[in-house]
């Protein structure tokens, strides 16, 4: 079974940086794609980002430009450094995997077609 441990978020003022780590263990298939969601109270799951087996990257609108997305496949990590950020990206933050062979390939729209989580990290963007 795989499981998925994020860690990194804290408290950062507008405009500052954070990068959230995902680490992955149990692999029981050679090709993951993991995306990045995050939720605020009383609202919905939304994509943030996602990453495909090979490498292809998905953003959000709402974070294009100042998010990026990263795998180091030899450590079993992935990365999302999060730049210029506003209060709005106050959230928990998970991480989510899928098997799929797919290279190029992986939805940052759908919550749903992800397997794994992780427990989530939170993220507060405050002066």
């Amino acid at each position: 079974q795989l499981q998925l441990v994020e860690s990194g978020g804290g408290l950062v003022q507008p405009g500052g940086s954070l990068r959230l780590s995902c680490a992955a263990s149990g692999f029981t298939e050679d090709y993951y794609a993991i995306g990045w969601f995050r939720q605020a109270p009383g609202k919905e799951r939304e994509g943030v980002s996602c990453i495909s087996s090979g490498g292809s990257t998905n953003y959000a609108d709402s974070v294009k430009g100042r998010f990026t997305i990263s795998r180091v496949n030899a450590k079993n990590m992935v990365y999302l450094q999060m730049n210029s950020l506003k209060p709005e990206d106050t959230s928990v933050y998970y991480c989510a995997a899928r098997a799929y062979s797919g290279t190029y390939y992986c939805p940052v729209a759908s919550h749903r077609w992800y397997d794994y989580w992780g427990q989530g990290t939170q993220v507060t963007v405050s002066s």
